[in-house]
């Protein structure tokens, strides 16, 4: 699709799993918002929009708003300060189309029981939007738009929130289309990216792939990252520590309330890893995992490389001086060990 103005134009041709959570990612500006505002059918853009097997728009046809099957989520929380949670929560209850979920599944989700009787100036921003994505909800969508809804909360906010969101993206049946310009967000909950810079979307594909092929960050070289998805199998209480397994071996990280079988995304910096010729056996380091590179890459400037490694079927990325790679002679398809300290690990 293409919405042409007098400063803006968005040029957008993809394709979506109906089944995930997509995030939708680029830096301010880049046309993340038109993009969804396109789909909800709050801004016109020419071009086709199918939803599954469902027209939305082709030609002069568009569906209206009101008719098409989702709910949004925007940066405020917009709730109606006349009714209490009960009531903004009811009231759009009213509203759904048959076979949504019930409220006691909303409220158990979301964990809104202890704010059922308040109002929402009564609410601190991160209980607001928790309000909000309920009330989504319960409209019964089959499409879920949500724009920044992080985006107003100070850090502690988001990290009140986040929890939340993430059991949100791993239990909905509902297909996610989530903005944000946090990379960080988009490790903890997306399963697909689209990638957005001066109103084009420049690739999409599954985030694991994209985190290793693009290098993505979130404005510092500081950001990027590689994304594993593990399985907790052993807590460690004597020392506080977790045991997580994925297909290229296993790491160790800080206990944090995990049990034992429940999935666990790891997000790991570039910058956090480092590498050896062969496996230390008088490190501090618990995280040694055996890998082949599979390129290195010149960074700007000069100093740097940037070398992905793959450990099974899952891939890292290790940031390293040239200086370090020429000592060590790294080549591609050479085995090597990867580093990680466990508190260097985000999740």
């Amino acid at each position: 699709m293409a919405f042409p103005g007098d400063k803006f134009a968005l040029d957008a041709e993809f394709s979506l799993p109906m089944d995930r959570v997509t995030a939708i990612f680029g830096p301010s500006g880049s046309g993340k918002t038109t993009l969804l505002r396109c789909i909800a059918g709050l801004q016109r853009a020419r071009g086709e929009l199918f939803f599954g097997d469902a027209c939305w728009q082709q030609g002069r046809y568009s569906l209206p708003c009101h008719r098409r099957p989702i709910a949004y989520v925007f940066q405020e929380a917009s709730l109606f300060p006349h009714l209490s949670v009960a009531g903004n929560l009811t009231y759009a209850q009213r509203r759904a189309a048959s076979g949504g979920p019930t409220l006691a599944s909303v409220c158990e989700l979301l964990d809104l029981y202890a704010l059922m009787d308040q109002r929402p100036h009564q609410l601190s921003g991160g209980e607001r939007q928790r309000v909000a994505i309920a009330r989504a909800l319960l409209i019964a969508p089959r499409l879920l738009l949500m724009d920044e809804p992080l985006s107003g909360l100070d850090r502690a906010r988001k990290a009140e929130i986040l929890p939340f969101l993430e059991r949100l993206c791993q239990q909905s049946k509902v297909p996610i289309l989530y903005v944000s310009h946090s990379i960080d967000e988009v490790c903890r909950l997306a399963d697909h990216l689209v990638v957005m810079d001066g109103g084009r979307v420049v690739d999409h594909g599954a985030l694991e792939q994209m985190l290793i092929d693009r290098h993505f960050s979130s404005g510092s070289d500081d950001d990027v990252s590689a994304l594993l998805r593990t399985e907790v199998t052993e807590l460690d209480s004597d020392w506080q520590l977790t045991k997580l397994a994925f297909d290229g071996g296993q790491l160790w990280v800080r206990s944090n309330g995990e049990t034992v079988g429940s999935e666990l995304r790891l997000r790991i910096r570039a910058q956090d890893i480092s590498i050896t010729l062969s496996a230390p056996h008088d490190s501090s380091i618990l995280n040694i995992l055996p890998c082949t590179i599979v390129s290195i890459t010149d960074e700007p400037g000069g100093a740097m490389q940037l070398v992905t490694l793959a450990a099974g079927n899952s891939y890292l990325l290790a940031k390293i001086t040239r200086r370090s790679s020429y000592q060590l002679s790294l080549q591609v398809d050479m085995p090597v060990y990867a580093q990680l300290k466990s508190v260097a690990i985000i999740r």
